[in-house]
């Protein structure tokens, strides 16, 4: 398939799409609409000469939002549409046209992403009723890591709740984790590398990849397990939901809410989620935006210290996502916390590395792992996967 792919991730009040082309040196058609359903909605996109343009899509709901997007395509007209879903339960291991049988399936698994499901399935019914001739692909954030051995997905729980429930550790950002990892193999010129990879944004996790298989990924069965993220805690004591019960009468809902909207970066420095602004304020002076960046650094490397049991060597460590790939600071302290791994930080091409540009950032010794900073391109990954299933099932 040479023809493009158009990449779309719904969620409830937002669509994010990409019209994908095969060859990777022809420009792509981005673009967001956001507040999906509002009265000021609109159209945020950029056209092939990459010039940004906007529309008011006043009270669009899903299918007015994407008939808006296929206007914005420029004639172009897609071959296949490449759903990102986010969670595939044990259900999907890779990519899966899209079928009543598979939209079912995902269906099901929407008790394990409440937040997340229904709205990528809301983009699936939408587009299936706009292109009802194109084939249609789900790609699943959680299928790269459903090659986890049991030791790293199973939780410590009655083996009923694994059983009956599907209690287990899934992951997520599988897509990202599988594009960097891959790419860096090829950078690195190694057949099947040995990656700690850390995807590093508003949400953040990090996985264990050898030989272009996840053995092992911080979050679990739910996108809050792991990492300080913008909004989201992390890793606390699964014990707090019982205490805050007991002490403060929280209920589930608002323990939820705190937990994912209310901690993280946002929560440590009671200023911003955003990284940028509490480096800024951070070296003004301000103590809640240093304590924030120094748990968030040692939490990253505590978990790649952690995730490195999964794997027989190091090659490197792999920087991605909007932090990961613009936050030299952030590489610097992760790096410096991890001085038994033997890794050499080279300070220049650190600080050089930003605003999406793809660099080594060690010392280049030949006997020290690797430092990457890799950006990210999981519409790339997808619209590669949808290819790849299609051209499959053409075969």
């Amino acid at each position: 398939m040479n023809d493009p792919v158009l990449v779309i991730n719904c969620g409830s009040s937002s669509i994010k799409y990409a019209l994908v082309p095969a060859d990777p040196g022809q420009p792509r058609l981005t673009g967001l609409v956001e507040r999906v359903g509002e009265h000021d909605a609109r159209l945020l996109g950029h056209d092939s000469r990459g010039e940004r343009f906007e529309r008011a899509l006043a009270d669009a709901g899903h299918v007015e939002a994407l008939e808006a997007i296929l206007d914005g395509l420029e004639g172009h007209r897609p071959v296949a549409v490449g759903h990102r879903v986010v969670h595939g339960g044990e259900h999907f291991t890779r990519a899966a046209l899209l079928d009543d049988a598979v939209v079912a399936a995902i269906e099901q698994t929407a008790a394990l992403a409440p937040l997340h499901n229904p709205a990528n399935l809301q983009g699936v019914a939408a587009t299936r009723q706009l292109f009802p001739e194109l084939p249609q692909v789900a790609v699943f954030d959680t299928a790269f890591h459903q090659s986890l051995p049991a030791r790293a997905y199973r939780y410590a729980l009655p083996e009923a709740l694994y059983r009956d429930h599907g209690i287990r550790r899934y992951g997520f950002h599988g897509t990202s984790h599988a594009y960097v990892s891959a790419r860096a193999d090829a950078l690195s010129s190694l057949e099947g590398g040995n990656w700690l990879t850390a995807h590093l944004g508003n949400g953040c996790s990090t996985a264990a990849v050898r030989e272009g298989r996840s053995l092992d990924t911080s979050m679990g069965l739910t996108p809050l397990e792991g990492l300080v993220m913008g909004t989201r805690s992390g890793d606390v004591d699964p014990g707090l939901h019982a205490h805050l019960g007991r002490q403060l009468s929280w209920t589930l809902e608002r323990i939820d809410e705190v937990l994912n909207r209310g901690s993280g970066l946002l929560g440590l420095s009671g200023l911003s989620h955003d990284m940028r602004e509490l480096e800024s304020a951070a070296e003004a002076g301000h103590a809640g935006a240093r304590l924030a960046i120094e748990v968030f650094c040692y939490r990253i490397a505590k978990s790649l210290a952690g995730l490195s049991c999964a794997l027989p060597r190091l090659d490197g460590i792999v920087f991605t996502g909007g932090i990961g790939e613009n936050s030299s600071l952030v590489r610097g302290k992760v790096v410096d916390h991890l001085p038994h791994f033997g890794l050499g930080l080279d300070r220049k091409a650190n600080a050089a590395t930003v605003g999406g540009r793809e660099g080594r950032i060690d010392g280049r010794h030949p006997a020290a792992p690797r430092l990457w900073v890799i950006p990210t391109d999981e519409e790339g990954r997808i619209a590669e996967e949808t290819r790849q299933l299609l051209g499959a099932a053409t075969r």
